[in-house]
């Protein structure tokens, strides 16, 4: 079974890459934004940057409330042990 299942994802996998390749090549290499220069990869990059920056702090406050929300839950359970 897990044969299968590895065969038939590497079969996908190599037809998709068959397939974007053929993609890629029409129009001179040109992606849908059309020629980049510069200034375009600058601003990609400074959105990636940006992006992942977001994504970072985020995911930490999320984190951070989670395990305050947890903390204060194993907190409740032990009083109500202790019977307070």
């Amino acid at each position: 079974m897990r044969l299968r299942v590895l065969a038939t994802s590497a079969l996908f996998t190599l037809a998709s890459l068959v397939f974007a390749a053929s993609a890629f090549a029409s129009d001179d290499g040109q992606g849908l934004y059309g020629e980049t220069n510069d200034k375009v990869v600058a601003f990609i990059g400074l959105g990636l940057v940006v992006g992942f920056t977001l994504f970072v702090i985020l995911a930490s406050a999320l984190q951070g409330a989670l395990d305050r929300r947890k903390e204060e839950k194993k907190a409740a359970q032990r009083r109500q042990l202790a019977g307070w």
